[in-house]
């Protein structure tokens, strides 16, 4: 009848527009991490914390020769684990990694590649240098000197978003206020670069 084809032509229409409609990357990575249950993964560990991981893991001191090699088999630790069948967009909203990791490859694809494409998981790095001494309270983030470079190396790979840590220790208004200006001036220069 000609209201079943109308209905029909009407139907294969809005798919169509639907289909063409199809979100990029950065749309399906923002749709993820607002609207998805689950938890953002810390694989983040750089030099300082590397050894206790390691050990943690069962890669005792005697495994690595020097910071490039302990920081191998970082990667190789952290490959294993987002290799894992069990890990995935499922559970793991996010991941977030270290500065290295952008540069090395899992399953012979860039890292932040791999957990898009291959898991599903939103890759977020890491950009805070560590702590600075405790003042007022609190502990900023030390100086991000080379934070552009960082951040057009972290959108050349892929990255979603960043991480920058700082720390309340005490309740003192002028330390949380500086917490507060640093974190905002910081978000600034990231979200100029996109």
């Amino acid at each position: 009848s000609e209201e079943d084809f109308t209905k029909t032509v009407d139907e294969s229409c809005e798919a169509i527009f639907k289909a063409s409609r199809t979100l990029g990357r950065k749309e399906m990575q923002l749709v993820k991490v607002q609207q998805q249950t689950g938890f953002f993964l810390a694989l983040d560990m750089s030099g300082c914390s590397t050894p206790e991981a390691l050990r943690r893991y069962g890669v005792g001191h005697l495994s690595y020769s020097g910071q490039v090699d302990m920081m191998y088999k970082m990667h190789e630790m952290r490959s294993r684990i987002i290799k894992n069948p069990k890990f995935d967009g499922s559970r793991v909203v996010a991941a977030i990694l270290f500065e290295g990791t952008i540069d090395s490859q899992i399953g012979g694809l860039p890292s932040a590649t791999y957990l898009w494409e291959q898991k599903r998981v939103v890759p977020f790095l890491k950009i805070d240098m560590g702590l600075a001494e405790e003042r007022n309270g609190v502990q900023l983030m030390k100086e991000i000197p080379a934070l552009d470079d960082v951040l057009d190396r972290g959108m050349a790979a892929g990255i979603f978003g960043t991480k920058g840590r700082s720390m309340i220790r005490h309740l003192d208004q002028q330390g949380i206020k500086a917490v507060v200006q640093q974190q905002f001036d910081i978000a600034r220069r990231v979200l100029a670069k996109g």
